[in-house]
């Protein structure tokens, strides 16, 4: 294993381990907190389309903010995990009645709803809300190690808005160059963008 990978996986045991431990109701209200600063965000009022993952159990949990992006009129996509060369790609979907139990115990849209593809130019009307298990204050991510969202984020050229409690924000993440820093970081404290 190369430093870089035992770094990381360090930290992910971590965090995780950090992450299950805290109590169910201070889960609650910190995803609460994370979903008000997120639809309050000038990027959120911004955007036209969200991509966002529908959450684990322990992931900050954005449900919030996916109904409410239906609710306001917006396009709602949700990521859809191909494991034979591990990517992901995003399909629109209108109700939450359009996913299904799907591979890492997820819940994905179904196979005949429509794919998000991205135009050419840089879109700021697009916003990709993607879940990490601790980010760094640069931006920097870890997540669960499949490589997914690296991959989909070399390709996506929206605004990358990344969302996690406060403490799990640390000094410094080690990353490559496959890694990507996110735009905007949201917390149940406040938003963070790149300067």
């Amino acid at each position: 294993m190369t430093d870089l990978k035992k770094a990381k996986s360090e930290l992910r045991e971590e965090y995780r381990k950090k992450r299950k431990e805290l109590p169910k109701e201070e889960k609650e209200k910190l995803d609460n907190l994370v979903t008000e600063k997120i639809l309050n965000s000038q990027t959120y009022k911004n955007a036209e389309t969200v991509l966002i993952y529908i959450p684990k159990t322990e992931e900050v949990n954005v449900l919030g903010v996916a109904e409410a992006v239906l609710k306001d009129g917006k396009k709602l996509a949700c990521p859809k995990c191909n494991t034979t060369d591990r990517t992901i790609t995003f399909k629109y979907i209108s109700s939450f009645d359009q996913l299904e139990d799907s591979v890492f115990g997820l819940k994905e849209p179904k196979d005949e709803c429509e794919e998000y593809v991205q135009k050419e130019n840089i879109n700021s009307k697009v916003i990709c809300i993607i879940p990490a298990i601790v980010f760094d204050k640069k931006g920097y991510r870890i997540g669960y190690g499949g490589g997914y969202y690296d991959r989909f984020l070399s390709k996506y050229n929206g605004i990358k808005v990344g969302v996690c409690y406060y403490d799990f924000i640390i000094n410094e993440a080690p990353h490559g160059k496959y890694d990507f820093a996110v735009d905007v970081l949201i917390t149940e404290r406040g938003i963070y963008a790149k300067k």
